[in-house]
């Protein structure tokens, strides 16, 4: 069970980087357009804020990366960021979009459960 704890982690921290890309490299492009429904004035106005927040998504990746890393002795850090996954992901379904729900919230939280069940 740990080792799908680990896989599901690594698969959260691959789609925090490739948000890290979408907000910081791609919001203002038409896929990043097209994924977020932005209108092209409201990427330009927005551009620092989302490259911010991308900033952000990369600092949870390195955190997952990281408790990765070290194993077995990584387990606090791993709960640590895949519980401040959690959290984003529902507050951002709250607050933007509710499928973030689903895409970043419950890949957390299943792989937060894989990893306290092991």
């Amino acid at each position: 069970m740990r080792m799908l704890a680990d896989v599901l982690t690594a698969l959260v921290a691959a789609l925090h980087v490739y948000f890290l890309a979408l907000e910081m490299f791609f919001w203002n492009h038409p896929r990043g357009r097209k994924i977020f429904g932005t209108t092209p004035e409201f990427a330009v106005a927005s551009k620092s804020l989302a490259a911010n927040q991308g900033l952000y998504n990369g600092f949870l990746a390195a955190g997952l990366v990281w408790g990765l890393w070290l194993g077995v002795g990584g387990t606090a850090v791993k709960v640590f960021f895949l519980c401040c996954v959690v959290i984003a992901g529902v507050y951002g379904a709250y607050s933007v979009n509710r499928r973030i729900l689903f895409v970043q919230a419950a890949p957390a939280a299943l792989a937060l459960s894989l990893l306290l069940m092991s």
